[in-house]
C-alpha cells in the first residue's frame, strides 16, 4: 500500500437508494465532502482536510472494489454482499435500506410443503443465493437468472418459484404472489478490506464504534 494511500481512508458508496441514506449517516460523525452526491460527475470526492475520498460506483463494484484494495471500506447491501461472495470484512450492521431476501410463489399454485418445489425452476437475480439456501435443505433446483422483473418468471411458466428482495411486498400481492419463506435480512452493512483493516485498524475501528452510537442512539 502506497504511502498516499495510507495516509487516506477511501470509502466506497454505491449510487441509488442507499447512498442518500449513507451519506447522511456518515455525516452525523463528521465524514462528508463538498460536492458529495450520486448526481455528481465526479467518481471520487476528496476532503482534504480529514483525509477522506469517496468513491460513487454502482451498487455491484462496490465489494470489488473493497476486496481489491481500490477502497478501505464500503457500504453495501446483504443481498449484494452475500451474492457477490467477496473476501471482505462485515463490520456493522448500518439498519438502513430495510429489506429482505425470500422465496415467493404464486398464491393459486402454491404447494404444501417447501420440498414440494424440489426439482423445480426458480427466476432470481441471485443464483448463488438462492442455491445456497435450497442445498442447505437438501433440494436441487434449475436456476434461471433474470435482470429485470423476477416476478414475471412465474406469471408466464418460466418457473414455479422466485427468490428476490422484498421490501413492502407490494409488487408481489399486485402480480398475486406470496412469500414463501424467508432467507435473510438485507440491511446495508459496512464491509472493509482485510489489508486496511490491519493497517488502518485504529481509523477505521474508530468510525465503526462511532457509526455504532449513531446508530443505537
Amino acid at each position: 500500500m502506497s504511502a498516499e494511500n495510507m495516509e487516506y481512508l477511501t470509502i466506497a458508496l454505491p449510487k441509488g437508494k442507499v447512498f442518500t441514506k449513507a451519506v447522511d449517516l456518515f455525516s452525523k460523525i463528521g465524514y462528508t465532502a463538498e460536492g458529495l452526491s450520486d448526481k455528481s460527475r465526479k467518481l471520487i470526492i476528496v476532503n482534504e482536510e480529514k483525509k477522506i475520498r469517496f468513491i460513487i460506483t454502482k451498487t455491484a463494484d462496490v465489494p470489488v472494489y473493497v476486496e481489491y484494495g481500490a477502497a478501505d471500506i464500503g457500504i453495501i447491501g446483504k443481498d449484494v454482499l452475500l451474492e457477490s461472495a467477496k473476501d471482505v470484512y462485515e463490520l456493522l450492521d448500518l439498519n438502513i435500506a430495510k429489506c429482505h431476501l425470500m422465496m415467493a410463489v404464486p398464491k393459486k399454485l402454491k404447494r404444501l410443503r417447501l420440498i414440494d418445489y424440489a426439482n423445480t425452476r426458480v427466476a432470481t437475480k441471485f443464483p448463488h443465493i438462492a442455491a445456497s439456501f435450497f442445498n442447505s435443505r437438501g433440494m436441487q433446483m434449475e436456476y434461471i437468472k433474470l435482470h429485470g422483473s423476477i416476478e414475471l418468471g412465474p406469471i408466464v411458466g418460466l418457473s414455479e418459484s422466485i427468490v428476490d428482495i422484498v421490501e413492502t411486498g407490494t409488487t408481489l400481492r399486485e402480480n398475486d404472489l406470496e412469500e414463501y419463506a424467508f432467507i435473510a435480512d438485507a440491511t446495508a452493512r459496512l464491509i472493509a478490506n482485510r489489508v486496511s483493516f490491519k493497517l488502518k485498524f485504529s481509523r477505521i475501528n474508530q468510525m465503526t464504534e462511532e457509526l455504532r452510537q449513531v446508530i443505537n442512539k
